[in-house]
């Protein structure tokens, strides 16, 4: 029986890690206390795996911000601004290059392939100097060694580093990053060469690359890298893992004939392709298979008695031997144990598997491969998969009708995006370069007390009502002194963006303790789209209407996008995601309309997590970006030409799909800018033509560091320099709930500052 586990959740089961890490941050406690919390993560998972029978239990998945970040600290690729001068990466460089210091910038960070996980992207060039500056993935195998568990050490491959790389500052674009592989090599083979040392048997390097499509010199990269690799590996078990889609079929073929490599490790949930690969291409005879069949990415419960069946036809293939079961990708992506659930309705939570019951899935279906079926568990199992399937609950035949029905039509306003600027114009009555925020302000320690204590029934509704609008009223103050033209309320009374809509639509569940890693110590508590989905009653108006009447200025409503909804809750795995998505449509189309009956003039639907969702192959592309951009364009088809349609789009790159965003037809977008170093203006560089209004970000709020008013300034001259004077807006990267009003007030004093600043000089030269 072999059974292995990709990855694992970091954070803890109840956020431990973030916790510790946001103290040592803060000066509250020291490096020795956070590494305590560290180990004994780590050790209290390595046990957990190993008393769960599982065989090949991963090493070096920890991380305390980003596994792509450590790989840039083990080849010491450190951009020269962060004045590092050798020796092994200690915790004060590491977390500068992370999240910037009072005077660095923080590296550009992006979305992981198509996860809301998102990974700092190394800067490379031909000047970089590499050496083995951090020996983390050999001190946690020893550290697993010392606790009588020998692990897989992971490291993400070579190749797959270098295509997630970017050019570094000065570098030209066109610069060949995988030109440095012969750089990088020697680097792996000393760690490779420390690990056999140590007495690994087994390695495993992530190259999920390899899903995409890649053209014939990205594929004789890996070639060339492995076999320069192969007298190193020589005694060692070597597993290239892939996941998050199929592998395509020149891939895999360059895949299954490297040389020196012992497994190849598969996604057969997302990739139920490289299924049909493995029978009619073939597998290398004598080569291990790890088969992804239990979901890293969603937290229903297998269903086993199909896993199996899957299996068995495998085994058929690459022998009983040969096969291993596992799961599609690291189980990071999912929630940590269902065990911290005591108050999850007890039916849908018979439906649900998270990180630890799915070890114990592998693991039981590895033992039915070997022939030591648990009938009793396997039962069970069944039992839940029939229930979820026969549930009411999950079926509202009104609702399904009603998605069915947009399918054939357009879904547009019905005038051009001009001609309601203009509309909108002379209702608004705005300045030339327009200030606004993104929607958030800072999420203080007695706002998530008022919250916690009105859930736990410790204040009434009065209270609760009487302490929002407090803090509304002080966030309108603060926007008013600074002279931001467009307002928000500040969303005190939402924990989370998707969570607080997703509490008062039909067909959601919620978790307790369902908390999933998106950044360094951030962490998102998805919801659960278990049915089908429909708005009871109006869920942001009451606020709204509350936070217009404290001021003249325009107001935004704020809603969270169909789109961004779906891509960052469970979704429900039992039809296609773009009905699910429809229907959820449908009700923020209810909420727009009853905010613009409500007064509310300007309506920003965050669409955050549209370029997140594009599947990885750009053969689906099209199909994807169809029915996304068509959800969006439902949401806000029915409202009158003065009222202005906002969205929001953050931390990913946008560039290639222009076209879809320009097709949403919002009247505004705001865009993330500062952090990926302004790459979204060279779009509009390049000829793309956009005739709505825009903002892209004018600084990083991801960072403590406070951008000046001439560092501003200067980003909005580039801005104006591609973009027309008359659509540009002033506003920082995204919400603003992760940083601290001592850091708010003055980015936001600078913000305006630069505006008005511009401003004055476009005045003087007319």
């Amino acid at each position: 029986m072999a059974s292995h586990i990709v990855g694992y959740p970091r954070m803890g089961p109840k956020r431990e890690l973030k916790f510790a890490l946001e103290s040592f941050w803060d000066g509250k406690s020291s490096a020795e206390d956070l590494e305590k919390v560290a180990t004994d993560l780590r050790a209290s998972i390595w046990k957990q795996m190993s008393e769960a029978g599982i065989k090949y239990i991963p090493s070096n998945t920890f991380s305390y911000y980003d596994q792509v970040l450590d790989t840039t600290a083990m080849l010491g690729a450190v951009p020269d601004r962060y004045s590092w001068t050798g020796g092994e990466i200690g915790h004060s460089t590491y977390f500068s290059m992370a999240r910037g210091n009072a005077t660095v910038p923080a590296m550009e960070m992006t979305k992981w392939f198509d996860t809301n996980y998102h990974f700092i992207v190394p800067e490379l060039g031909p000047e970089t100097k590499f050496s083995y500056a951090s020996h983390k993935a050999v001190s946690e195998y020893k550290e697993a060694k010392a606790l009588g568990v020998d692990t897989v050490p992971v490291l993400v491959g070579p190749v797959s580093y270098l295509l997630l790389s970017k050019p570094a500052k000065g570098v030209e674009k066109s610069f060949s990053l995988l030109s440095l592989v012969g750089s990088i090599l020697p680097i792996y083979k000393e760690v490779i060469a420390e690990l056999k040392a140590a007495g690994a048997s087994w390695i495993q390097f992530d190259e999920p690359t390899l899903v995409k499509d890649l053209d014939a010199h990205q594929l004789a990269a890996f070639t060339s890298a492995y076999t320069d690799l192969e007298s190193s590996l020589s005694g060692l078990n070597v597993l290239i893992e892939t996941y998050f889609a199929d592998v395509p079929a020149e891939s895999y073929k360059t895949l299954t004939s490297l040389s020196g490599v012992t497994a190849y490790g598969f996604d057969l949930v997302r990739g139920t392709k490289t299924l049909d690969l493995v029978k009619s291409v073939g597998f290398p005879s004598g080569k291990y298979l790890f088969a992804g069949v239990v979901d890293g990415r969603n937290i229903w419960a297998d269903d086993l008695a199909a896993s199996l069946s899957t299996l068995q036809s495998l085994e058929a293939v690459v022998g009983k031997d040969k096969l291993v079961v596992s799961t599609s990708c690291s189980l990071m992506h999912t929630a940590v144990d269902l065990v911290n659930e005591t108050k999850l309705d007890s039916e849908i939570k018979s439906w649900l598997a998270f990180a630890a019951q799915k070890v114990v899935e592998v693991n039981a279906l590895g033992k039915a491969l070997a022939g030591q079926k648990d009938e009793a568990y396997f039962a069970a199992n069944a039992a839940a998969q029939a229930s979820r399937k026969s549930s009411p609950r999950v079926n509202n035949e009104e609702v399904q009708k009603a998605a069915a029905a947009l399918k054939g039509s357009d879904h547009r306003r019905a005038t051009t995006v001009s001609a309601r600027l203009d509309a909108q114009q002379k209702k608004l009555n705005l300045p030339v370069l327009p200030t606004t925020t993104i929607g958030s302000f800072p999420q203080t320690m007695d706002l998530r007390r008022v919250r916690r204590e009105y859930k736990a029934k410790k204040i009434s509704e009065e209270e609760y009502v009487s302490a929002i609008k407090e803090e509304i009223s002080k966030v309108v103050k603060i926007q008013e002194e600074l002279d931001i033209d467009v307002l928000v309320h500040g969303e005190p009374e939402r924990n989370d963006m998707v969570e607080y809509f997703g509490e008062q639509l039909s067909g959601f569940a919620f978790t307790a303790n369902g908390w999933v890693q998106s950044y360094g110590s951030r962490c998102v508590k998805p919801p659960i789209i278990y049915g089908d989905v429909s708005r009871p009653n109006p869920m942001t108006v009451f606020w709204s209407k509350i936070a217009q009447s404290m001021t003249k200025r325009p107001m935004k409503g704020m809603l969270t996008g169909p789109v961004t909804i779906l891509n960052w809750s469970f979704v429900r795995n039992d039809q296609p995601r773009f009905e699910t998505c429809y229907q959820i449509a449908l009700a923020i189309k209810k909420e727009v309309e009853d905010l613009e009956a409500g007064g509310i003039q300007v309506i920003q639907i965050d669409e955050a997590a549209l370029r997140e969702g594009l599947p990885l192959r750009k053969s689906e592309h099209a199909f994807y970006l169809d029915w996304a951009v068509h959800s969006f364009r439902i949401t806000n088809c029915g409202v009158q030409d003065t009222t202005q349609i906002h969205t929001h789009m953050c931390y990913s790159n946008f560039n290639d799909i222009i076209h879809s965003i320009i097709n949403m037809d919002a009247d505004v977008i705001t865009i993330e800018n500062s952090r990926s170093d302004e790459k979204l203006l060279s779009v509009f560089r390049e000829g793309v033509t956009y005739g709505a209004g825009i903002g892209p970000g004018v600084y990083d709020i991801h960072s403590p560091r406070i951008p000046s008013t001439e560092e501003i300034a200067d980003r909005v001259n580039k801005m104006l320099a591609v973009l027309d004077t008359n659509i540009l807006w002033v506003n920082p990267d995204c919400g603003l709930k992760t940083r601290k009003y001592a850091e708010v007030k003055p980015a936001l004093t600078n913000m305006v500052s630069a505006a008005k600043l511009i401003r004055t000089q476009l005045a003087s030269t007319k």
